[in-house]
């Protein structure tokens, strides 16, 4: 994680990115995605983590879009469900304050959930969506980073990463990013176009 600390303190000119935040670091169709509440037993994480090892086999293994779409909705079920209903509650009213641009509600809230559980993944992704939206990029790669720690394989964290590397004029290290997502969900039409794209540029910038 070396590139995430040096941006940390460097400013860098901005380009702009055909990508956007709903397409790489939040799920599809956040609305309608309904939190999943396993019990409060070691019995129910062992069972959520066997799940996801499952799906991401299938989706490593899947190349067509449609049903590795699913398969990748299924993950994020999966990485939606807290364990707490507090959390889930505090979760959907970030979700409605970030979707009404009420950006420092949204802030407090995702902190509160931090708070409560620094161990959940997706109180941390979805804080770097918040930053994201912001446009403050240093503070989405730091939590991008403690997503990662805690998932490596959040394919969603990854294409967020991707996309402020692209944003940041760091094209290289946001085709590397853009690999990553491949190695876990190949059929991820965002990031096969990105990759195709970036290649194409890098190449003619080479020659």
């Amino acid at each position: 994680m070396k590139i995430l600390r040096a941006l940390l303190i460097s400013s860098l000119v901005l380009v702009s990115s055909p990508l956007t935040v709903a397409q790489t670091i939040t799920p599809p169709d956040e609305e309608t995605v309904q939190p999943i509440l396993p019990p409060e037993n070691n019995d129910a994480v062992i069972e959520s983590n066997q799940t996801l090892e499952r799906l991401f086999e299938q989706l490593r293994k899947d190349p067509k879009e449609t049903s590795s779409s699913a398969t990748a909705r299924m993950i994020w079920r999966e990485w939606t469900a807290s364990g707490s209903k507090s959390i889930d509650l505090l979760m959907a009213w970030a979700g409605t304050a970030m979707r009404s641009k009420n950006y420092a509600k949204a802030e407090d809230l995702l902190d509160q959930v931090i708070v409560l559980n620094p161990e959940f993944s997706e109180g941390w992704n979805r804080r770097a969506t918040l930053y994201f939206a912001k446009l403050d990029y240093s503070r989405s790669l730091a939590d991008i980073e403690k997503t990662l720690t805690l998932e490596p394989r959040h394919f969603g964290a990854l294409s967020g990463l991707a996309v402020i590397m692209q944003r940041l004029d760091r094209k290289e290290d946001a085709l590397k990013a853009w690999y990553r997502v491949l190695e876990i969900y190949p059929a991820n039409k965002v990031a096969q176009d990105a990759v195709i794209a970036l290649e194409e540029e890098l190449t003619g910038s080479r020659t």
